[in-house]
């Protein structure tokens, strides 16, 4: 749900995905239409001779558009080469012009007219080609050099209806056919040009629509999780089918239900957004799961945008943007163009929304909460408030006292998450730290996905029989390297146990049975954990007077030995003499002679102690220890014993003022005790 601090617009007041202000605005006079740049992530406005271009990696509304000179005349598409050095237009369905914007250079290309007629373009980062022109006899490739020469390469001969084209996927489908449901692919990867199986798409029929007709705007290309897929509307069987494209199969994974006659779809964050216009309302999928159940309710799409304390400041910084304001928003109107993978034109408005999806909406509305906490653990875009949401679910579940067996559960999903995120060098061990410290690298991985898989893999190369994604250029590999929702033991340590702690005090065992199986979990991991977690159990069951188990959960190890952990029993031994030994026994185990030496003589064992360092040969304890406590006892041979073996032990110690002052009091004391 929106906070207070937000304000939201549409169809009520909840959302699980929404539009955020502001938007990116194309405030330019005379112009004479909005296209995208997918392959540059460039919103373009043109006019009768100019274009201007805005990034919208960055979804800055406040910077400055680029701005380049063309001769005048109509646009059907407009793109950017792959190094924004050439811009290619389409004037007609025979003609494609180029303009080099830095040395004004015009070249023009053209087909065979009558015979063919070019359906578009797209520039290309194949070794094999540069640009690939798609016409009605099929697809032609031609390698470009930087006099914008353009040379064929190649020529696929298919008769083609339309074509869509994704440079995410870096894949074309072209269809053919009178019901333009055959469909053959090419993915134009870093290994070259790969010509994928023809396949048929699925199409239901009715007595009123013998033989429907696949239209473009019913095929959509998407990409999740590094998996490529094609979604096909039915509207006949009112289904979206969904095909999975593999190196050497194309494969029907089955179908969603459709609510309204017109749709489209988004892909934000590896999730599956489809928009039901005519019902106003989105409905999410997460296509990882086997499940084909939606990820939560269908609610609207809303409009937010944020209220600041400054009237004022906000007024000014809103009227410019006065257009698009909350009156004059219609969601789903027909001028909206959905764009790959989460942008949303506006045509009338003449702005760029992005899609954004609310997980705190979303976790609010779960009820499996071992099934939120892996679908969180999925997410990239936002994983630091996808990772404070699994720490308070987290807490939610310890401090609402469910069955341990749903808390174990909910905290394995966790530690699995994290260990797959360190195998698969997402998360990497700092060195010189006292406990396992982790830092986020280049991607945002999950426990049995696929994410972590570099995209640089071509079909012919990958030993798995799914296609992955091509290499993408600089710059998307920058914005990608987005930081991982893994939480690590140290912070489970810190954000959900010991944070709970105090108001579990009373429910000791039920804390103790959740941290044994986090541990247990650990160990099966072969995981790195926090030393307090292990001092805190050993608090816990010292509290609930479970002396019994303490000194088996010790002995056997569950409780791993350390400094930490022996000062615990130690004080917890205050009210057992069994757990106060383990303590003991635990310093001398690690040879942490100071600390052992100093128990024993808290304890009133300074003779032991004493002949402890003599046999150690311990000198970082300073005698005085004994010879203090020997005095506070009241038994004077004792004190006299110290002094003759701290003699024996320490060169010169009879020339030392502890000598003589200890040496002093044994004489005041008892005169008849000779040294």
């Amino acid at each position: 749900m929106p906070s207070s601090s937000q304000t939201s617009v549409g169809s009520g007041a909840l959302s699980h995905a929404y539009l955020q202000h502001p938007s990116l605005r194309c405030n330019v006079p005379e112009s004479r239409g909005l296209f995208y740049d997918d392959a540059n992530r460039l919103l373009i406005c043109v006019t009768s001779s100019q274009v201007f271009s805005w990034e919208t990696v960055t979804f800055n509304p406040d910077v400055s558009p680029s701005v380049d000179s063309i001769p005048e005349g109509p646009i059907l598409s407009i793109r950017f080469s792959l190094d924004k050095k050439v811009i290619a237009v389409q004037r007609s369905d025979c003609e494609i012009q180029f303009f080099h914007r830095e040395t004004k250079q015009t070249l023009t290309h053209k087909c065979k007219a009558g015979s063919e007629s070019i359906l578009g373009f797209f520039w290309s980062d194949s070794p094999l080609c540069d640009l690939a022109v798609v016409k009605t006899s099929g697809m032609d490739l031609f390698a470009c050099d930087s006099a914008m020469n353009l040379r064929l390469v190649e020529t696929k001969k298919v008769n083609v209806n339309w074509y869509i084209y994704t440079h995410e996927s870096r894949l074309v489908l072209l269809a053919s056919g009178l019901q333009c449901k055959t469909i053959t692919g090419f993915q134009l990867s870093t290994a070259g040009v790969v010509r994928l199986p023809k396949f048929e798409m699925t199409l239901a029929t009715t007595e009123s629509n013998s033989k429907p007709i696949i239209s473009p705007g019913d095929v959509h290309l998407i990409t999740v999780y590094g998996r490529i897929y094609c979604l096909q509307v039915d509207m006949e069987a009112m289904l979206l089918h969904t095909y999975r494209f593999y190196r050497d199969a194309v494969v029907q994974q089955g179908s969603l239900p459709i609510y309204s006659s017109k749709l489209s779809v988004s892909v934000v964050d590896n999730l599956l957004l489809v928009h039901q216009i005519d019902a106003k309302v989105v409905i999410i999928y997460d296509l990882f799961v086997d499940s084909r159940a939606p990820v939560s309710a269908p609610l609207p799409l809303l409009w937010r945008g944020y209220q600041g304390s400054d009237t004022s400041s906000q007024q000014e910084n809103e009227g410019t943007e006065s257009s698009t304001s909350s009156e004059n928003i219609v969601m789903y109107e027909d001028a909206w163009t959905f764009l790959v993978p989460d942008l949303i034109l506006d045509q009338t408005n003449k702005v760029l929304w992005r899609v954004h999806l609310d997980l705190e909406a979303i976790s609010a509305s779960s009820s499996d909460r071992s099934s939120l906490l892996e679908f969180l653990q999925r997410r990239k875009l936002e994983a630091n408030k996808a990772k404070q949401l699994c720490l308070g679910i987290a807490r939610a579940l310890i401090l609402e006292r469910r069955p341990a067996t749903q808390v174990t559960q909910a905290i394995d999903v966790l530690v699995t998450a994290y260990s797959y995120s360190v195998k698969a060098g997402i998360y990497k061990e700092l060195k010189n730290e006292k406990t396992t410290a982790t830092t986020p690298t280049n991607d945002g991985a999950s426990p049995d996905n696929e994410r972590g898989r570099a995209s640089g893999s071509s079909i012919d190369e990958e030993e798995e029989v799914e296609m992955n994604l091509p290499s993408g250029s600089a710059d998307e590999q920058q914005e990608s390297q987005l930081s991982s929702p893994a939480i690590s033991p140290d912070e489970l340590y810190k954000f959900v146990f010991a944070s709970v702690e105090e108001a579990m005090v009373e429910e000791s065992d039920y804390l103790v049975a959740i941290i044994t199986e986090f541990l247990r979990s650990i160990s099966a991991e072969k995981l790195k954990v926090d030393l307090n977690i292990y001092v805190m159990t050993v608090r816990l069951l010292a509290h609930s007077k479970r002396f019994a188990e303490l000194s088996l959960f010790t002995t056997n190890k569950i409780i791993e030995p350390s400094k930490e952990v022996a000062l615990q029993l130690l004080e917890s031994g205050g009210q057992n003499l069994r757990v106060r030994k383990l303590g003991l026994d635990m310093l001398r185990q690690l040879s942490l002679h100071h600390e052992y030496i100093s128990s024993l003589v808290q304890d009133g064992y300074y003779l032991e102690a004493l002949r402890y360092a003599q046999k150690r040969k311990v000198t970082s304890v300073r005698s005085s220890l004994f010879l203090e406590a020997a005095f506070a006892s009241n038994d004077m041979q004792h004190l006299a014993a110290i002094l003759r073996v701290l003699s024996e032990l320490i060169p010169g110690f009879k020339e030392t003022s502890e000598y003589y002052t200890f040496h002093g009091l044994l004489n005041e004391t008892s005169s008849s005790v000779a040294v």
